[in-house]
């Protein structure tokens, strides 16, 4: 039981960062009606804002809990600029475009992130510095460290705010009106190109943070360091029901929770990332709308 419990833990830290990285395809997808492969990448560039940024500020603040919030926010506003950025210049000009169009441009720039982190940075992995102190906490039969309880709490105040904003806000509403129907939000006033540009800098900042709370717990960042935690986002955000906001945020979890209790088994434990994919295509045969979403048919 304590070792259920103890993976359970886990997969819900896992799961947390997939999550993050699941909510900026969702609502890109809900939105646009397209799945932005670069989203993956905005994740990497989160990482490396912080890697870069921490070099001037520890020496003027030093590790600690100020320094962590202050390099989550840079890192954030810094990804939803590029975000907002990717949009203007690229998607933007193909909007009205053939949706294979726009998805063979967004792996396009998948890869130029990838390899231009390369060539710009290095292929070196290099070691992401210690912003807060480990220090391992005894939740009752569970053992957790505090770096993954700062994992899960900024998840859970990142997520609230999000429901906030979508539920809550003008802005948010506005969202909400494009994605149910794009002509006739525009109908009733609504500035389509701002919504859209707000959802690629909610998206890539949330994005940035599931960077940046990663590279706290695994200490290495890499140019390649977000196509497979993309992926596996990507999924996530099918389980839960793509373009469904809280089921992007239930289907990283699951995501999460099934790999991490696939890595604890020796004989699941070679097919752990062959299990979250072999997850997506069960989905699609059987539930293909997802966990919290519903299957539409789309004329064409």
């Amino acid at each position: 039981m304590d070792t259920f419990l103890q993976q359970l833990f886990n997969g819900l830290f896992l799961g947390a960062i997939y999550a993050l990285i699941a909510l900026g395809y969702t609502m890109v997808y809900g939105i646009l009606r397209f799945i932005n492969f670069a989203h993956g990448e905005v994740y990497m560039v989160g990482a490396y804002v912080a890697y870069f940024a921490a070099s001037m500020l520890l020496p003027l603040f030093g590790a600690g809990w100020l320094a962590f919030l202050l390099l989550l926010i840079i890192a954030m506003l810094a990804c939803a600029l590029l975000g907002v950025g990717i949009e203007w210049t690229v998607y933007r000009p193909l909007r009205h475009r053939p949706r294979l169009t726009v998805l063979i441009t967004a792996i396009g720039v998948s890869l130029f992130l990838q390899y231009g982190g390369q060539s710009w940075l290095g292929a070196a992995p290099r070691a992401f510095p210690t912003l807060l102190p480990k220090s391992t906490v005894s939740l009752g039969p569970v053992q957790a460290t505090n770096l993954q309880i700062v994992v899960l709490v900024t998840t859970l105040v990142l997520m609230l705010a999000l429901r906030f904003f979508v539920m809550k806000t003008k802005l948010g509403k506005a969202m909400r009106a494009v994605s149910h129907n794009v002509q006739a939000a525009s109908l009733m006033g609504i500035n389509n190109d701002r919504v859209i540009s707000v959802t690629f800098a909610v998206g890539s900042a949330l994005a940035a943070a599931a960077g940046v709370l990663y590279a706290i717990n695994y200490p290495t960042i890499n140019p390649l360091m977000g196509l497979m935690p993309g992926l596996k986002a990507f999924v996530a955000a099918v389980l839960g029901g793509i373009g469904n906001i809280p089921g992007a945020a239930v289907g990283g979890l699951v995501l999460g929770i099934v790999e991490t209790f696939a890595g604890g088994s020796p004989l699941l434990s070679p097919y752990r990332d062959a299990i979250a994919f072999g997850l997506l295509v069960l989905l699609l045969l059987f539930k293909p709308g997802g966990l919290l979403g519903k299957a539409t048919v789309e004329k064409v």
